[in-house]
């Protein structure tokens, strides 16, 4: 009986693998997000090795991560008017390509600080095409029954690719360097581009392409505002991206200077992250209804705060891992519990500017974190800085928790005439 229980807990777990196109998308996706994230880390050495100060840090984050902002609300209109999956492989095409060019830069020793700039900024306006329509694509694959599972396990594999990516990373940037790394992404996307290409996907009923595009964003604006429970929920990622991300731009410094670990601990503590966010995204996986993220937002969001601040205090490197896993894993259960919560309130004609409000909340805000939080190391050191952040996220989920009583009731006014589960 015991077994029984497993293997129903199992199927439920993973029940959206069962639709063969999601299953294409989860396995393209798992290899390029390796890939991904062994570009990302290996990128911070870089610039940590050609600039050395938390503002170049923080830089090169904001300009990687500004355009999300600047492209979301476009972004959004595309994902909602145009085919998703066409979209999809034009944007994975140009990051390819973006990956290329640094491997080439790097591995014939001509990369400058400028160059990561531009690349990391050209990548940034790929990406704020992509991430709006990514992240509604999914309801195209597996339809709404499956769709907060499907959300959980999309949270699951770059959670994944988050453990794997940072530890080969830091181990082929000791041994052969960065642009091994960046060639070796530039390979992987051939993998998701190969798993869209093979999907057999129905047509999808699109609005009509003649409406205005600005009315259509400041349509999707309004009605975001006009609903609390909703607007509450990217207020909360907003403060956690904009107080609590920054830690990640900062990783070169604690490896380099405060734990003296080098490019091997530096992917140690990004894959540390990334293994508590995997388990939080499977707990979430897990789940058979939203019902009740709201109350697990604020309580991760406070497990946030508290963690990010037993990091900035450790000068062990094993403690450190710790507390970054605990980190990652109260990070991704606040992320991915909004992802889940803003989807299921969506609406479809309304999904792919939503989720724009959501990658622009998300990324959007993070980079003036980054430049923050770089300017701020500079002045009183990466600890106090991420300490500082830790503070902020604790506030939040603190409000959010006593916010709790007044979103239900809007939640549950918008559900009797939507039809959208309680948050």
């Amino acid at each position: 009986m015991a077994e029984d229980a497993r293997r129903g807990v199992l199927s439920a777990t993973f029940r959206s693998l069962h639709h063969r196109n999601y299953r294409l998308f989860f396995f393209g996706q798992l290899a390029s997000l390796i890939g991904t994230w062994m570009q990302t880390v290996a990128q911070l050495w870089l610039v940590y090795r050609l600039a050395g100060t938390g503002t170049d840090l923080g830089l090169v984050g904001f300009m990687g991560q500004f355009p999300v902002a600047l492209m979301g609300p476009w972004g959004g209109v595309v994902a909602d008017r145009f085919d998703r999956r066409r979209v999809l492989l034009v944007t994975q095409v140009l990051a390819m390509l973006i990956a290329a060019v640094m491997a080439a830069l790097t591995l014939s020793g001509e990369v400058r600080i400028w160059h990561v700039y531009f690349l990391a900024l050209s990548l940034g306006l790929v990406n704020g095409v992509d991430m709006p329509t990514r992240q509604s694509f999914v309801v195209d694959l597996v339809g709404k029954e499956d769709l907060s599972n499907a959300i959980a396990l999309n949270s699951s594999i770059f959670n994944a690719a988050r453990v794997l990516g940072p530890s080969l990373a830091g181990i082929v940037v000791a041994a052969v360097g960065e642009g091994v790394c960046f060639l070796l992404n530039a390979l992987s996307f051939l993998f998701v581009i190969a798993s869209l290409r093979a999907m057999r996907m129905e047509p999808r009923q699109r609005p009509e392409r003649d409406r205005n595009i600005a009315r259509s964003m400041v349509e999707g604006a309004v009605y975001v505002w006009s609903r609390p429970h909703i607007r509450a929920i990217l207020i909360m990622i907003a403060v956690g991206s904009l107080t609590g991300m920054p830690y990640t731009v900062l990783l070169p410094i604690f490896a380099g200077s405060i734990l003296n670990a080098g490019p091997l601990g530096l992917g140690l503590l990004s894959a540390a992250a990334g293994l508590g966010a995997l388990c939080a995204a499977l707990t979430l996986a897990a789940r058979r209804s939203p019902r009740g993220l709201g109350a697990w937002v604020a309580a991760a969001a406070c497990g946030f705060g508290l963690t990010l601040i037993g990091f900035s205090l450790s000068r062990n490197l094993l403690l450190s891992l710790v507390a970054l896993t605990a980190t990652g894993f109260c990070m991704v259960l606040m992320m991915a519990a909004c992802n889940t919560l803003l989807q299921t309130f969506s609406p479809d004609h309304m999904r792919g500017r939503i989720m724009a409000l959501f990658s622009m909340t998300f990324m959007g805000t993070a980079p003036f974190g980054a430049m923050l939080a770089g300017g701020l190391t500079d002045r009183i050191g990466a600890p106090w800085t991420v300490a500082g952040g830790g503070l902020l996220c604790l506030a939040a989920g603190l409000t959010m928790a006593a916010s709790l009583p007044r979103l239900r009731r809007h939640a549950r006014a918008e559900r009797e005439g939507s039809r959208a589960p309680e948050a």
